[in-house]
C-alpha cells in the first residue's frame, strides 16, 4: 500500500464525517469564489484601467460638459487620444428592462478605448454606415437575445425635438470586449445623430475619455486637464477608470472590506471545525499510530500522513466549491459582472493548500509526539 493510498483510506474511514467536512469546505470556497469573482469582474475595480482617464463635471457626474472642451484637451502634447461620450438611459419594451446608450464618435472612441472594448475596424465601419446604427456589447446582446441586423426601439429619458422619447436603432455589430472582465452591457451609437435629434443639452457631453501617451503619468496629466478648466463655469474632475469605480463603490460600501470580512469569517469557522474534527480523528487512532511507530514509521512520516489527510479533504471539498462557483458565474449571466478569472483560481488553490496544512499541523504534531506506551494504553 502506498503512502497516498494509506492517507486516502484514513480520510474516508468515517465516510459521513469526511463528507460533511468536505461539504463545509466546499461551501466556504463557494462563498469565496463568488465574492472574488465579483471583485474580479466588471462590477469591481480590480480589472479597471489605471491609464485610461475620464473627465467629468466636478459638480456631478450627471451634469454635462461643453463639447468645446475637446480641442483644449487634445492640444496637450501628452494626450495620445481623446474621445467623448453622451450617455442616454432608457428601456426596451418594459420600464424594468433598462439599457444604456453611449453616443460617441466612432473613430475617436476606437483610438481612445477601442482595444479595451474590442472595437475592430470592421465594427467601426459598420457603425459609420448610417445614423441609426448601433454597436451592442456582447453581454447586453445575450441578455436581450439580440442579433446583428435587428431593429430595436429604446424609450429614453432624453426627449427628441419632436417631443417623442422613442429612439429607433439597427444593430450593426456586436463588440466582445478585450476579456471577460470588460463591461459590455451597453451599446454605442453615433453622437452626431443623437446630438442633432435631442431637444436639450445640444453640443454637450457627459464625459471625455483620455488616453495618455506612453510613459506619461496619468496622475499628472489628470491634474493638468483639471487646471485647464479651473476658472470655467463647468469645472472638471479627471480620474482614472479604476479610481472612479473605487470611489463609486465606496458611496455604498467598502467592497474589499466586506469581501474580506465575509471570506475571513467563513475560513476561520471552517478552520476551527476542521482542526477539531482532525484532532478527534487522530485521538481515535492513537493505538494504530503506536503500532505504526513500532513497525518503524518515523515521527516525520506520521506527521506527513496526517497533513496529507487534511490536505486531501480540503482539496476535494475546495475543488467542489470552486466548480460550483464557476458554474454559478456562468449561469447568473454577464450583467452581474461575475468573472471567475485565472487569478481567482490561483488564489483559491493557494488558500486550499494553506488551510489544509494549517488544519493538519496541530493533529500531526500531536500524533508525532505521542509516546508508544501511551498509545498502547488506549487498548
Amino acid at each position: 500500500m502506498t503512502v497516498f493510498e494509506l492517507m486516502r483510506r484514513n480520510a474516508w474511514r468515517k465516510r459521513l464525517r469526511a463528507v460533511l467536512l468536505m461539504f463545509s469546505v466546499g461551501i466556504a470556497f463557494l462563498i469565496y469564489g463568488l465574492t472574488a469573482s465579483f471583485v474580479s469582474g466588471s462590477q469591481g475595480a480590480t480589472g479597471a484601467s489605471d491609464n485610461l482617464l475620464g473627465v467629468f463635471n466636478k459638480s456631478g457626474r450627471g451634469l454635462p460638459l461643453p463639447f468645446a472642451y475637446l480641442n483644449r484637451i487634445a492640444a496637450d502634447g501628452d494626450v495620445a487620444a481623446v474621445a467623448y461620450t453622451a450617455r442616454m438611459r432608457g428601456f426596451v419594451e418594459v420600464a424594468k428592462n433598462v439599457v444604456v446608450v453611449s453616443a460617441v464618435d466612432p473613430s475617436a472612441i476606437a483610438a481612445a478605448n477601442g482595444e479595451e472594448l474590442g472595437l475592430t475596424p470592421e465594427l467601426i465601419v459598420a457603425l459609420e454606415e448610417g445614423g441609426d446604427r448601433v454597436l451592442v456589447g456582447r453581454a447586453l446582446a445575450e441578455a436581450q437575445g439580440w442579433s446583428v441586423g435587428q431593429r430595436i426601439g429604446v424609450t429614453s429619458q432624453l426627449m427628441k425635438e419632436d417631443g417623442s422619447r422613442d429612439w429607433s436603432f439597427v444593430i450593426a455589430g456586436i463588440f466582445e470586449g478585450a476579456d471577460a472582465s470588460t463591461d459590455t452591457y451597453f451599446m454605442l451609437a453615433r453622437y452626431d445623430t443623437i446630438n442633432a435629434a435631442r431637444a436639450r443639452d445640444k453640443d454637450t457631453v457627459d464625459a471625455f475619455v483620455v488616453r495618455p501617451r506612453q510613459g506619461v503619468s496619468s496622475g499628472q496629466l489628470a491634474a493638468r486637464v483639471d487646471a485647464l478648466f479651473a476658472n470655467s463655469a463647468a469645472q472638471t474632475r479627471t480620474q482614472s477608470e479604476k479610481q472612479f469605480l473605487e470611489a463609486f463603490f465606496r458611496q455604498f460600501a467598502d467592497v474589499g472590506l466586506i469581501v474580506g470580512l465575509v471570506v475571513g469569517a467563513a475560513f476561520v469557522t471552517i478552520l476551527m471545525i476542521a482542526v477539531n474534527t482532525m484532532l478527534f480523528a487522530v485521538r481515535e487512532r492513537r493505538f494504530e499510530i503506536g503500532v505504526m511507530k513500532v513497525l518503524g514509521f518515523s515521527g516525520g512520516r506520521i506527521m506527513a500522513l496526517i497533513l496529507g489527510e487534511a490536505l486531501f479533504i480540503f482539496v476535494v471539498g475546495g475543488a467542489g466549491g470552486l466548480i460550483l462557483a464557476k458554474l454559478a458565474t456562468l449561469s447568473i449571466g454577464p450583467a452581474f459582472g461575475l468573472v471567475f478569472s485565472a487569478e481567482v483560481l490561483l488564489k483559491s488553490v493557494a488558500i486550499i493548500v494553506g488551510l489544509g496544512l494549517m488544519t493538519g499541523l496541530l493533529p500531526a504534531f500531536s500524533a508525532m509526539r505521542l509516546p508508544i506506551v501511551n498509545a498502547f494504553r488506549t487498548r
